[in-house]
Formats: structure tokens, C-alpha cells, sequence
């Protein structure tokens, strides 16, 4: 995303982010507010992962981490939402508060760690996408 000056060469976008404290990753967010009105004008689609949607209650949290995706939102409409389960990797995470108390709650066995993501339903999801893009 950081790369991408420019978005006239591209006749649709889709954009997205791991979720981090219950919202896009800062760079995600910049790149929908800097091509905010290129985006408006061709079909655009995002998708956003969660390690959150891979606990054993999943669709319980979904609602949240939709809601998680408001701002994003609020500068364009996607044509297509996709919502996947994640990865928690914590060589990747900076050692904070937040994250120790993160680990806790893994060794705890409340939350998932490692990869859960869905390879198949993220392919399903992509596959669905070429008719919202096409038009």
C-alpha cells in the first residue's frame, strides 16, 4: 500500500489490513485516506483479518470486527466485505502492556495463537469477487 502512488492505471482496488487494536493498521487507513476519491469512483473491496474470528465463538466477535472497519467506511463504500480468521505472532508484536497481557490470555488458552487462516474461504471470497469488480 505504502507503494502506490497512483490508482488511475487500475480499473478496481482491494485493500486490507490485519486488525491491531481493534482497528486497521495505521498505514492501511492512510492509504483510504490519500486515494479517497479515486476509490470512490471504481468498484473497491476490502477484507480484514482477525485472530479474534478464529475463537471457537467466532461469529459471536464478527459483529465487532466489522465494526472494527467503521473508518474505512466512513471515506468509501466497499461493494464486498471480507472477513477472515488471522494470525497472532508475536515475534511481529512490539513488547508492550497490551501484549503481555495478550500472551496471559493465550497461555490461559482463552485466545487462539499461531496461523487460522481459512485458505479455502479466503479463495471462495476472492473467486466471488469478479463480478462486484467488473462493474
Amino acid at each position: 500500500m505504502q507503494d502506490v502512488k497512483d490508482l488511475s492505471r487500475y480499473s478496481a482496488v482491494v485493500a486490507g489490513s490485519p486488525i491491531r487494536g481493534s482497528k486497521w493498521l495505521p498505514e492501511a487507513i492512510q492509504f483510504i485516506q490519500a486515494h479517497r476519491s479515486e476509490l470512490a469512483k471504481k468498484p473497491f473491496a476490502t477484507f480484514t483479518v482477525c485472530i479474534t474470528l478464529a475463537m471457537s465463538n467466532g461469529d459471536r466477535y464478527r459483529q465487532a470486527v466489522s465494526g472494527w472497519i467503521a473508518p474505512v467506511r466512513a471515506q468509501v463504500r466497499p461493494v464486498s466485505e471480507g472477513f477472515f480468521a488471522g494470525v497472532l505472532d508475536f515475534t511481529k508484536l512490539p513488547l508492550t502492556f497490551d501484549t503481555l497481557k495478550l500472551r496471559l490470555v493465550v497461555a490461559l488458552g482463552i485466545f487462539p495463537k499461531d496461523d487460522r487462516r481459512d485458505w479455502k474461504a479466503i479463495q471462495t471470497w476472492a473467486q466471488s469477487l469478479g463480478s462486484s469488480l467488473a462493474s
